[in-house]
């Protein structure tokens, strides 16, 4: 079972890390994406995900 998780832990990671990459960020802090934890990973996600909301719509709003 604990292979199995650290699998999950594992695709997931890469999962994330391969969308940040795609949103132009590889760094959180000085720390490299592949340094970090999967908890780090998703908050710097969301984080991410938010800022292109953001940046989207004030995009819209000057059209």
């Amino acid at each position: 079972m604990g292979n199995q998780f650290r699998k999950a832990v594992g695709s997931k990671r890469n999962q994330l890390m391969t969308s940040l990459i795609e949103m132009c960020v590889s760094k959180k802090e000085e720390r490299h994406l592949f340094q970090s934890t999967l908890t780090d990973l998703e908050e710097e996600y969301g984080k991410a995900v938010t800022d292109k909301k953001i940046r989207q719509e004030k995009d819209e709003l000057t059209y």
